[in-house]
């Protein structure tokens, strides 16, 4: 085969693939702009507000290692997938965590700190039996007493529900964020490589113009 012949082959793949890097490239970048249009849109339509540095209480500002950006983020309008992450694990799940923490009847901590919406369905269901054994004896005060119960599983397990679910739908618009900037960066890495590419393909063409006709690679006795 001539070498010419060789570095046309080569030089128009390399061409080919590029324009293909490039294309790939363009579609990425394009989803990366959409999610990220989208995810602005759609958190700026909540109009959640950081609270303002001053207003932040230590526990707040130091519940986890990551709370910190309750600080960084203070006063400011929520638009970003990172920011959607932080007020939802460190400002929404704090707050959730406390008011189990805080649940009480008559001043005696119930230890729910580490219970969630699922399972207080399964405290509740046993706090109405206790309520309803009370009734069926007519103990009045155990009523009472159960009464309470209820009201306060109840009570949290609306907390929970409530948190949980802005909570949620706020990671999954931090996760579409994610999924923008991982479009973003391929993006950028196909046209990083188109890029060398289509140097490369230039070069091997010039190089082909430049090789004598009949020089041979491959076998054959040309020059």
């Amino acid at each position: 085969m001539k070498r010419r012949t060789l570095d046309f082959i080569f030089s128009g793949g390399g061409l080919l693939l590029a324009i293909l890097l490039l294309i790939l490239g363009f579609v990425m970048a394009d989803q990366a702009s959409f999610a990220e249009d989208y995810v602005k849109e759609q958190l700026s339509e909540q109009r959640i507000t950081f609270a303002e540095a001053d207003k932040l209480t230590e526990e707040e500002t130091s519940w986890k290692e990551g709370s910190k950006c309750l600080t960084e983020y203070a006063g400011k309008l929520m638009t970003t997938g990172k920011q959607a992450e932080c007020y939802g694990n460190f400002y929404i799940a704090m707050h959730m965590r406390r008011s189990a923490a805080n649940a009480a009847v008559d001043g005696e901590k119930m230890g729910w700190d580490d219970e969630t919406y699922a399972t207080m369905g399964g405290i509740r269901s046993a706090a109405q039996a206790e309520l309803a054994a009370a009734k069926e004896k007519g103990d009045k005060e155990a009523e009472a007493l159960a009464q309470k119960k209820v009201d306060a599983a109840t009570s949290l397990r609306s907390t929970f529900q409530t948190g949980e679910t802005l909570r949620g739908l706020l990671l999954t618009s931090y996760g579409f964020s994610i999924f923008g900037e991982k479009a973003a960066l391929a993006a950028t890495v196909c046209y990083i490589i188109g890029g060398l590419l289509i140097i490369l393909s230039v070069a091997g063409f010039i190089h082909a113009f430049m090789t004598p006709p009949d020089k041979v690679v491959l076998g054959g006795n040309g020059g």
